[in-house]
């Protein structure tokens, strides 16, 4: 059953730097695709419940909010997603126990945010909730730009005055070209600088807590280092996809 259209706040947390993994051997790939999922899940848990989950896209998270929202509510969002995904890549790096290619190339790993806030229709199938509209395909089209950083947070026009008032005057403009849309007007700001404090620095684990946490890890990767199931070997790729 869809809902009626409302206007709803569009956020992407993706995740960056795997791509070159392409090569990896089927225990590394397996490992790095572990460690995307376990920083997608303290973004995930920094957000919730204010932002919902609409979907998982590979190396990206796809969350929803209802609009309007008050004057802190973007910058809230996307510091806590940069604080959350900083310390547990900072937390994996410390205390990794493998030396395999994806466990030590995470601390490699970068995080940028795209908002957009658009009329969005809600449909539910079975227990997911599905999200259509012109504005979701938008907001996924701004991955693909031309932001000249490694991690921001890049916006359209109607979150602009939603950023805080320092960093709203030092945003870029950036005009894009949406395919199939036209013309759209997007300013980006350093992500890291919408954070009001630094994430606290990493604590080494008892060794045995280090153990334990490789083993789980070795657990739930076996099936692709044994060759049973095909871990993705293209984590840009297969979000491609999905975005359609």
């Amino acid at each position: 059953m869809a809902t009626a259209a409302t206007d709803t706040l569009l956020l992407i947390a993706d995740i960056s730097g795997y791509t070159r993994f392409l090569k990896f051997h089927r225990a590394s790939l397996a490992h790095a695709q572990d460690i995307i999922a376990q920083l997608l899940e303290a973004v995930i848990d920094a957000v919730s419940p204010a932002l919902k989950l609409a979907k998982l896209e590979g190396d990206a998270a796809f969350f929803h909010a209802p609009a309007p929202m008050d004057e802190t509510t973007l910058a809230r969002h996307a510091a806590a997603i940069h604080g959350a995904f900083h310390a547990r890549r900072s937390d994996l790096a410390l205390n990794a126990m493998c030396a395999c290619d994806g466990c030590r190339q995470a601390v490699d790993l970068k995080i940028k945010v795209v908002g957009h806030v658009g009329t969005v229709a809600q449909r539910r199938i079975a227990r997911s909730v599905e999200l259509s509209g012109v504005d979701v395909i938008v907001v996924h089209r701004l991955l693909k730009n031309a932001v000249p950083r490694d991690e921001y947070l890049l916006v359209t026009e109607p979150l602009l005055p939603q950023l805080p008032a320092a960093e709203r005057e030092r945003a870029t403009a950036l005009a894009m070209d949406i395919a199939d849309v036209g013309p759209l007007a997007t300013w980006y700001v350093d992500l890291g600088a919408l954070a009001t404090a630094a994430p606290p620095p990493p604590r080494r684990r008892p060794l045995l807590a280090r153990i334990g946490a490789q083993v789980r890890m070795s657990v739930r990767t076996l099936p692709y280092a044994l060759g049973w199931r095909v871990p993705c070997r293209d984590f840009r790729n297969m979000t491609d996809v999905q975005r359609g």
